[in-house]
């Protein structure tokens, strides 16, 4: 089973009449590309941006929802001999001023030849580019409108992708990925995962993020999967469609982080699985985020019933700079928590951890302590990445305050520990604070708070010294009652003397990332300059 090593143009010489890309329409329909047709419309693509002066190595930014123009810009771009770069469209961020602030930092890192944009991102787009001194974007379809497609792909550029790290540490960082390295981790994944074409896959994922790209897009173009798309407003508004739709077309794959399981188990009623069947899920990939083992018993209790495998929930590690895929659970396996070890380097003893799975084939993962000494297991320590799809670089000055650092190893600045040979991932270094001589992490806090009623994206928890004085935050996005009394419980307990602050602000108002994780070091740092000064109080076991 499985279709080996794979190049990231091949599909073009064999591409099918039969299978290919399915996408979402408003309603309850579902519009087809074949990958026959797919194939006209990059090599018209590619033909467009060469004609539009786009030349090798140039970098291609993309700034679409997913659709058929992303996919065709994204293959286009490398069948032009150019570097694609995917950055979030403006429907991923809820204010105008955080996108234009995003988007015009990554587009002047980057300075690419030509923005490919959809209509509706067109006019945000145009105003960046203008700030950064940038040509106006292009309109996909005025793009490709009369090219005549090229005979056949050109040599792939050396770096094939410019991704964008998430910028959960207070600003995102373009990651170079070489051709070699976008190559090996797809198949990478096909080998972890035991991909065959005829396996149907399904996505909600935005394809500007590395799980929805990478993770999911790319391998299933690559292999030649039939791809069902949804918008990730289309499972916001309805994760039943998307549970029909596994059903209907017995899809083997999917992915997402946390959030979306816990979405489905918000939203979705025991009775709105009636007569569907999930039997056919071998593979759903759990990553980006801490994974919660209570999240994962509540939606193997809900969709169980209903045939899902419980050995199909596979949660798995990764970064954009080793381009994505580190470790991940075995299909079948079935996943396990663990604790670390109590001392020096032990976090939050006592809390199960969900393990990650092992490293794919030609990756190896360690644990370090600060003075870069190896850790044995259950000892809690920087995770080092060494072996082949690590990228080349950072774009540009892309300074070094995230944690992360590329070398002839992979410093990835996450915390975890190593248990017979599978890795437990805690959370940033840089979000956490040392009590009583053992670390603790906001993202294991946050998932104490989850446990206790307080749904994601609801929350966040900060953590560090303010004026001199160790401190912990819990961030409320429109706070209900209980909330504050939860957060006093566990932050006290797991903080000792720490100063407790609460900050409240509007649903919606903690800063995220474009794939919705808290911006923590952003917060702190607008909490220490006095942006929350009205809203900040002490955090007490009381509900005002």
């Amino acid at each position: 089973m499985g279709i080996g090593d794979r190049g990231l143009l091949d599909w073009l010489d064999d591409a099918s009449a039969e299978r290919g890309l399915y996408y979402a329409q408003r309603g309850d329909g579902w519009d087809f590309l074949s990958y026959r047709d797919l194939r006209d419309l990059v090599l018209s693509t590619a033909a467009a941006l060469r004609a539009r002066g786009v030349g090798d190595g140039d970098v291609v930014a993309l700034v679409q929802r997913s659709g058929p123009g992303f996919v065709a810009t994204f293959f286009g771009a490398l069948a032009a001999g150019a570097t694609p770069c995917t950055i979030a469209p403006p429907f991923a961020f809820q204010r105008a001023d955080e996108y234009e602030r995003h988007a015009a930092h990554l587009l002047g890192t980057v300075r690419p030849r030509i923005t490919v944009c959809d209509e509706e991102s067109q006019e945000r787009v145009r105003k960046v580019a203008a700030a950064t001194d940038l040509p106006e974007p292009v309109v996909f379809d005025e793009l490709v409108a009369g090219a005549e497609p090229l005979d056949g792909p050109l040599p792939l550029p050396e770096t094939a992708l410019v991704q964008f790290t998430s910028g959960s540490s207070g600003f995102s960082r373009g990651v170079r990925i070489s051709a070699d390295a976008l190559r090996t981790n797809l198949t990478g994944m096909r080998g972890w995962l035991g991909c065959d074409p005829e396996l149907p896959a399904i996505s909600w994922l935005p394809v500007h993020h590395d799980m929805g790209l990478v993770g999911f897009l790319l391998n299933v173009v690559v292999t030649g999967f039939d791809g069902h798309m949804l918008q990730p407003d289309d499972f916001i508004r309805s994760p039943q469609r998307y549970l029909r739709r596994i059903s209907e077309q017995r899809i083997a794959m999917t992915a997402m982080p946390n959030f979306g399981l816990s979405y489905i188990l918000r939203r979705v009623r025991p009775a709105d699985l009636d007569g569907l069947r999930f039997d056919s899920l071998r593979c759903v990939i759990i990553g980006a985020e801490r994974v919660d083992p209570k999240v994962l018993d509540d939606v193997h209790a809900l969709l169980g019933p209903h045939g899902l495998d419980r050995g199909a929930l596979l949660p798995a590690y990764g970064s954009a700079e080793a381009t994505l895929a580190v470790t991940g659970l075995a299909p079948g396996e079935g996943w396990s928590t663990r604790e670390p070890d109590e001392g020096d380097a032990g976090s939050l003893a006592g809390t199960a951890v969900v393990g990650c799975g092992r490293p794919l084939e030609d990756r190896t993962v360690t644990i370090v302590s600060e003075e870069g000494d190896v850790l044995p297991d259950g000892q809690v320590g920087e995770i080092v990445v060494s072996g082949v799809s690590i990228a080349d670089g950072y774009v540009g000055d892309a300074g070094t305050a995230s944690g992360t650092s590329i070398g002839d190893r992979l410093r990835t600045g996450d915390a975890g520990f190593l248990r017979d040979g599978q890795l437990f991932v805690i959370g940033r270094l840089g979000d956490g604070l040392k009590v009583n001589g053992k670390m603790v992490f906001a993202e294991s806090l946050e998932t104490l708070l989850h446990q206790r009623g307080i749904p994601e994206r609801r929350v966040a928890v900060l953590l560090g010294v303010r004026d001199g004085a160790p401190t912990g935050v819990a961030v409320f996005a429109g706070v209900q009652d209980g909330w504050r009394r939860a957060a006093h419980e566990v932050l006290s307990e797991w903080l000792g003397d720490a100063e407790l602050l609460a900050v409240e602000v509007p649903r919606g108002g903690i800063a995220v990332t474009s794939s919705g994780k808290p911006r923590r070091r952003v917060i702190w740092k607008a909490l220490c300059g006095g942006t929350y000064e009205d809203t900040v109080r002490p955090l007490t076991p009381e509900d005002d």
